[in-house]
């Protein structure tokens, strides 16, 4: 991102904080129509993403180049006529809300324009957001233009030209103003600019304390505190790279300090970033998205979330509890942890999020409630002197908003496009057929082979887009197998977040070895070990709703068991400890063996808790004795 001097940082400033006040505005006061709604959303923020975001390298960081202020100029008018047409006016070709899609003509200028917009859409995302996705946006275009020339179950009718343009720019359902992008301008936009002041208002000193003050004095405490905070923070950031640089810029030099490997370090601060976005009430955006796609109230996918979130960082907790032990790590100074008067004089700047919540107890919508979040955060601020916020602080945080809307805004925009040459191709049923024709009705193999398509999708790509496209492909499939519902999206949204904990890629690997100064393939594979948890509790999903929260209190508390367990077992395997370090002929089979605990269906969860329950009882008791007698012969040897 540039750092941007002179008018054109005012000018950057107006346009952040105008889409910042735009959708507080609607959110708090009643949405426009759709299509307006999705065009003022992107007036503000497409061209924003060619004053802030630079071409190449070599392109000025401190200003735009004439080519960007070219392309900012030429941003405003797709919308701009999207926004003007969409119930009629004076210069308009049509009316946009009243258009028979693929019936009525598309005009010169609507043609012109809607290339202008695609064109536009792939370099911001080039820029803003990743090469990936805009690269695999522009292969979905380019096969809407060769359909009648792909061969076998890749072949479709020829698609006029005039067609593709009037999907990707004209359509109320699909493209660049569809649904998806509706999804970027209502709910998810809100709780942006929510996150901004969350993090502007100094709640993130709160979680660090909170986390010293619970886990700092633990064996490997400093890890622990890492686990905590992320956790915290990361539910509301929505971004697993953000999570990183603020949380792990202190913690993982910490860890470090303390004794632990620079990529273990570096691997748990991504793991823990990865997983915040998996943990309500937030959980990132992906939890809106979700309940925008399959009407799935917000609370019931915020309420099902929270058994596999407990487990996914419980697995993180045990791994590092293990590490600490294996390496004889002891936890922080006494100094170091803070007294609760400490933690408690920012405990004030919660109440913004206490208010969210609960107004979404209470049946509001998630947008209005984010609204009373932030409109609650300035007098909130105010009950202590030293978290006060100021006009200044106020602009500075709508500013910070609105220009972390600009990626997820454009990542919506593209993924609509995507999921647009998806459907008009008929490429969702192309997939499904592919996967049960591979599959056929084993249910397992199937979630495999989603899981894979859709961790390689989100391998550099933001979660919204990766869980969008997922869900479009995946979800489908695993419903025609039989699995509700809210599990088969659960499933899909796990591994569209998992992609940032997975090499090769594993971008929050990258950003915390940058802080590690590591290896980003060794932070990345302990980060992948750590976060095995989301994958074993994303498969659980396929097999039981027990998980979450959706089956009887004997079927949820033995899933959870189980799982735990299971995991628990996983973690002695992959970091060789449990009660004493493990021989590798005994880690070995504890992962697979991990693996069927949580996994086995076909025995009943209760055989499988009580299973556990016995192997890790042996476990300790063997080790327990082990130590004793080493104890014994030490002291012998020592005596004699």
């Amino acid at each position: 991102m540039r750092d941007l001097k002179g008018p054109v940082f005012w000018l950057a400033a107006a346009l952040a904080v105008s889409a910042s006040l735009f959708h507080l505005w609607t959110g708090g006061f009643g949405f426009m129509e759709p299509r307006e709604q999705r065009s003022v959303h992107l007036l503000l923020l497409l061209p924003l993403a060619f004053l802030l975001y630079p071409a190449t390298e070599h392109s000025p960081k401190d200003r735009p180049s004439v080519i960007d202020a070219i392309l900012c100029a030429l941003a405003i008018l797709p919308c701009l006529y999207s926004l003007g047409c969409a119930n009629g006016g004076p210069y308009c070709a049509s009316i946009i809300n009243l258009r028979f899609e693929t019936v009525d003509p598309v005009f010169p200028i609507e043609w012109v324009l809607g290339t202008i917009a695609v064109v536009l859409v792939l370099e911001a995302l080039r820029r803003a957001v990743t090469p990936i996705l805009a690269g695999l946006v522009a292969l979905g275009i380019i096969y809407l233009f060769v359909t009648e020339y792909m061969p076998g179950i890749l072949f479709f009718r020829d698609i006029p030209a005039t067609q593709i343009v009037e999907t990707l720019y004209l359509f109320n359902s699909l493209g660049i103003f569809g649904s998806i992008t509706g999804i970027s301008a209502t709910m998810v936009a809100m709780f942006i600019i929510f996150g901004a002041f969350i993090e502007g208002s100094g709640v993130g000193r709160l979680f660090h304390n909170l986390g010293m003050k619970v886990a700092g004095r633990q064996a490997g405490g400093p890890a622990k505190v890492e686990v905590v905070s992320s956790a915290l923070f990361g539910t509301i950031s929505g971004s697993s790279v953000a999570n990183v640089f603020a949380t792990g810029s202190f913690t993982i030099p910490a860890m470090i300090k303390l004794g632990y490997r620079k990529q273990f370090a570096a691997g748990v601060e991504a793991a823990s970033s990865v997983g915040g976005q998996i943990m309500p009430p937030v959980m990132g955006a992906g939890a809106f998205i979700m309940a925008e796609i399959t009407n799935i109230p917000y609370q019931t996918i915020a309420i099902g979330a929270i058994a596999g979130s407990l487990l996914y960082f419980f697995m993180i907790l045990i791994s590092v509890h293990f590490e600490a032990k294996r390496l004889r790590l002891v936890g922080c100074d006494p100094s170091e942890i803070p007294d609760w008067s400490e933690v408690v004089k920012d405990a004030h700047l919660l109440l913004p999020v206490f208010v969210m919540v609960g107004a979404m107890g209470f049946g509001y919508s998630p947008a209005f409630s984010a609204f009373w979040g932030v409109v609650t955060m300035v007098p909130a601020s105010w009950l202590r002197h030293h978290t006060r916020l100021y006009p200044a602080d106020v602009l500075r945080m709508l500013a910070v908003g609105g220009r972390n809307m600009v990626v997820v805004a454009l990542a919506c925009a593209g993924a609509g496009m995507f999921v647009a040459c998806l459907t008009v191709t008929g490429m969702v049923i192309s997939f499904s057929t592919i996967v049960t024709g591979l599959a056929g009705s084993n249910l397992y193999l199937a979630g495999i082979l989603i899981a894979i398509t859709v961790l390689i999708l989100g391998m550099g790509v933001p979660t919204t887009a990766a869980y969008i496209i997922g869900a479009a492909i995946g979800a489908p499939i695993l419903q025609k197998l039989g699995v509700p519902e809210l599990p088969a999206h659960m499933f899909v949204f796990y591994f569209s977040i998992l992609a940032d904990a997975t090499p090769p890629v594993s971008v929050a690997s990258y950003a915390a070895a940058s802080i590690a100064r590591c290896s980003p393939m060794a932070a990345g594979v302990v980060a992948f070990r750590l976060a095995i948890a989301g994958f074993v509790v994303g498969f659980s999903y396929l097999h039981s709703s027990a998980l979450l929260l959706q089956d009887s209190w004997s079927e949820i508390i033995g899933e959870f068991l189980a799982n735990a367990a299971g995991l628990t077992l996983l973690a002695a395997g992959f970091f060789g400890f449990f009660r004493a370090p493990l021989p590798m002929a005994l880690r070995l089979p504890l992962i697979p063996f991990g693996i069927a605990l949580a996994l086995a269906d076909a025995v009943p969860v209760w055989y499988r808790v009580a299973t556990a329950l016995a192997v890790l009882l042996v476990m300790y008791v063997a080790q327990k004795a082990a130590a004793e007698r080493e104890g014994q012969a030490v002291l012998a040897e020592r005596t004699s």
